[in-house]
């Protein structure tokens, strides 16, 4: 097995690819490609000019499971805040370490394996975009349009605590709300305004309603502005709301019931303008995604741990699109978007040992191939 190099991720760590600076984002994609050109991938680059060029590493096809493994190359640190490498006996610490340099760096050096032990890659892509820290509001199109060619995804991010994959996470709709009401003088021609913020008043109490815990959704109004002056009937207001839910039913319910609310409000003569909608489709386990696991489990001789997010991940696009799909092959950390961001360096063995596993069974000839390279590696 390949010998984890973790001076080689530190130099990744240190280019910084905050979601923001397009140039370091570039810079890591090119480091990226060093990396993958030796193990024979080709690469399509997607330009994009203002925020970092998306990178999708591909292979020949031949009969067999096609399989993409998804990463991103953003990270929420801009330059000179959280910078430094560094690491002890247990972990490595740094921006990205976990969330989702060291993630790359698992299917990296998994890939690695299997180019020393077979040769030449087959029907395995690697897409690696610049925005899902931001929501991936570029990438998502282009990653659902991809996913089509695939029969399953692996995506990076990190590990649960113990070593669980994801298999669901809650979907999520974002939302811009301007209410547009009409001044006037709240002492002398009070009747004569349309208050903006009364309506806002009312849509957040409403909106707010939506939320049912015991089925995992929430509707957040999470920011609020409105008015001119103690003496003014209010013209303007805004509000900024996240709704966030476990299935496709409440998705559909959620995005209705606020598009409903919006439509009822202006009959009161505000003029309502919305901007968002859905940002990630949910992530709900099903059977092709239960049969994935059934076929690891088959592969590694024992099942993954599972677990569910509340948080979003490009997971999300790629399920939503059909693909079965497994988040959380990057190695387990903690501290992620602050300055105490770390991963466990054994969580890069296990999980580069079990991604190399499971890309073996699925590529190249047969199980026991497979199986074989596992007990020469363990």
């Amino acid at each position: 097995m390949t010998q984890i190099d973790f001076a080689e991720l530190a130099t990744l760590i240190r280019c910084n690819s905050h979601s923001k600076n397009k140039a370091g984002i570039d810079e890591h994609g090119e480091q990226m490609i060093a990396l993958l050109a030796p193990l024979g991938f080709a690469m399509t680059r997607y330009q994009r000019e203002s925020i970092g060029d998306h990178l999708l590493f591909h292979t020949p096809k031949r009969a067999g499971k096609k399989v993409l493994l998804l990463g991103h190359l953003d990270t929420v640190f801009p330059p000179n805040t959280f910078t430094e490498f560094k690491q002890d006996d247990d972990w490595v610490y740094g921006p990205g370490v976990c969330d989702m340099k060291g993630g790359n760096f698992v299917a990296l050096n998994a890939l690695r394996n299997l180019k020393a032990e077979f040769g030449p890659l087959y029907n395995i892509d690697f897409l690696l975009v610049s925005d899902e820290e931001t929501g991936s509001d570029d990438s998502k199109y282009l990653t659902a349009k991809l996913a089509k060619d695939y029969d399953a995804c692996l995506v990076f991010e990190a590990a649960g605590k113990d070593h669980e994959v994801v298999i669901g996470r809650k979907g999520i709709a974002t939302f811009d709300i301007e209410i547009i009401g009409k001044a006037a003088h709240a002492g002398n021609h009070y009747a004569d305004g349309i208050d903006a913020n009364y309506a806002l008043a009312n849509m957040l109490t409403e909106m707010t309603a939506l939320t049912d815990l015991k089925k995992g959704s929430t509707v957040n109004v999470g920011k609020i502005s409105g008015g001119l002056s103690t003496n003014t009937i209010s013209p303007k207001a805004n509000m900024m709301v996240e709704a966030r839910f476990k299935t496709l039913k409440e998705q559909q319910r959620l995005l209705k019931g606020i598009e409903n609310i919006c439509f009822a409000m202006e009959i009161t003569g505000v003029q309502i303008n919305v901007n968002g909608g859905l940002q990630r489709g949910v992530m709900s386990p099903d059977a092709l995604q239960q049969q994935l696991l059934d076929e690891i489990a088959m592969i590694l001789d024992e099942p993954l741990k599972t677990e569910q997010r509340g948080g979003v991940s490009d997971a999300n696009v790629v399920s939503a699109a059909g693909v079965p799909t497994l988040d959380g092959f990057g190695p387990y950390g903690d501290g992620d978007h602050t300055i105490h961001e770390r991963a466990l360096k054994s969580s890069f063995e296990l999980r580069i040992k079990q991604v190399t596993q499971i890309l073996s069974a699925w590529s190249f000839s047969t199980q026991s191939q497979a199986q074989q390279l596992y007990s020469e590696v363990v």
